[in-house]
C-alpha cells in the first residue's frame, strides 16, 4: 500500500470532474465542467485528449452501446439536457438529446451524479451561484425512454453521489460551506428510489467540504475534502478510516480504475484569480494506490426492463 500521489495529466481544468473508467478501452474519462470539455486518458499510450462539449457538462456515465463510435458513446447530464455523446476521431462529438430539464430558477446545470447498481441515472442540479445559497436543486432520475423525475429536491449543491456495494444504500452530500453534510439513503433497488436519510457524516467540524466520493469493495466511502487537499475513507458506519493528502487544494472527484480497480484518479479544480504557487497543479488529474480496490461502474442501461421504474 502507497499514498503517493502521481500527476497524471496536468490538464489545468477549471472544475475537473465526474471521472469513469472504461475498463473495455483501458481508459479514464471527465470532464472540465466550466472549461467545457470532455477529457480521456489512456492507460496504454499515457496520452490525454479532449473534446468540447456544447454546454457545461455536470456527470456522465459509459453506455454498453457504442454504436461502432471510435471512443465509445456516453451520457451526459449537461446544464439543462441529457444526451448521448459520442466523440469523434476529429474532434468533433456527435450528441443525441434524451431530454431537457426545466430548472427551478435561472442558473442551474447539473452537477455530481452517476448510475446506481441496477444502470439508473441520479445526477443533481444547482445554481452556480453558490453565493445565493439557493435550496433550488433536485436529484433527478434520468431514464432513456421517460422524463426526468425528481427524486430529492432541497439542495444547494448536491455531491458525493455513490452506491453501496450491494446497491442498497445511497450516499449523497451537499457540499456547500452551510450544509457540509453526508447523507446515507435506504435505496429501494426495485424502484430506485431513496427514502430514509440518516446523517453519515457531519464534515463541518473535518477539514474539506465533501466533494465527489467512490466506493471500494469493502463498502468503505472515499470522498474528496474540498478546500482541505485531502481525500477521506470512510467505513459503512461513518468512522472517518484515512485521510491522503494531494498536491492542490481542492480536490473534486475520486474514482477507482486501473486493471486490478486499485488506482484511485482523483480531479481537481483550478481557482482562477488567486495566487497558485503554492499548488502550481491544480486542475490536475492524479492517480494513487491506496491499497484497496474499487468496484466497476455499471453502464448507463440504454433498454427499459420489464417491471423497472426510472
Amino acid at each position: 500500500m502507497t499514498d503517493q500521489v502521481e500527476l497524471i495529466v496536468d490538464a489545468k481544468n477549471a472544475v475537473g470532474e465526474s471521472p469513469v473508467w472504461d475498463a473495455g478501452r483501458q481508459q479514464l474519462w471527465w470532464v472540465d465542467i466550466s472549461g467545457r470539455r470532455l477529457w480521456c486518458w489512456s492507460a496504454a499510450s499515457g496520452a490525454a485528449r479532449c473534446w468540447e462539449t456544447p454546454q457545461m457538462c455536470g456527470c456522465i456515465a459509459a453506455t454498453s452501446n457504442d454504436s461502432g463510435a471510435p471512443w465509445g458513446t456516453w451520457v451526459a447530464a449537461m446544464e439543462s439536457d441529457i444526451a448521448f455523446i459520442q466523440p469523434q476521431d476529429d474532434g468533433s462529438i456527435s450528441i443525441s438529446s434524451l431530454a431537457t430539464v426545466h430548472h427551478a430558477e435561472s442558473g442551474m446545470r447539473f452537477n455530481d451524479g452517476r448510475c446506481d447498481r441496477q444502470g439508473r441515472l441520479r445526477a443533481g442540479t444547482m445554481v452556480m451561484d453558490m453565493g445565493k445559497a439557493s435550496r433550488s436543486g433536485n436529484i433527478y432520475a434520468l431514464s432513456e425512454d421517460l422524463p426526468p423525475r425528481p427524486l430529492l429536491t432541497g439542495f444547494i449543491t448536491p455531491n458525493g453521489m455513490a452506491f453501496s456495494p450491494d446497491g442498497t444504500t445511497m450516499y449523497l452530500s451537499d457540499s456547500h460551506p452551510e450544509v457540509q453534510t453526508v447523507w446515507a439513503y435506504q435505496y429501494d433497488i426495485e424502484s430506485g428510489t431513496p427514502h430514509d436519510p440518516k446523517v453519515f457524516v457531519d464534515m463541518k467540524n473535518l477539514p474539506g467540504r465533501p466533494d465527489g466520493a467512490a466506493i471500494d469493495v469493502d463498502g468503505c466511502y472515499w470522498i474528496c475534502g474540498n478546500d482541505a487537499g485531502l481525500i477521506h475513507r470512510f467505513t459503512p458506519d461513518g468512522h472517518l478510516d484515512r485521510s491522503i493528502a494531494v498536491p492542490v487544494k481542492k480536490p473534486a472527484m475520486c474514482a477507482f480504475g486501473g486493471s486490478g480497480l486499485d488506482t484511485l484518479f482523483v480531479t481537481s479544480i483550478r481557482p482562477t484569480n488567486i495566487d497558485l504557487s503554492d499548488q502550481p497543479l491544480a486542475g490536475g488529474l492524479f492517480a494513487l494506490r491506496p491499497g484497496v480496490s474499487g468496484i466497476a461502474e455499471p453502464f448507463f442501461s440504454t433498454m427499459k426492463l420489464p417491471g423497472d421504474l426510472p
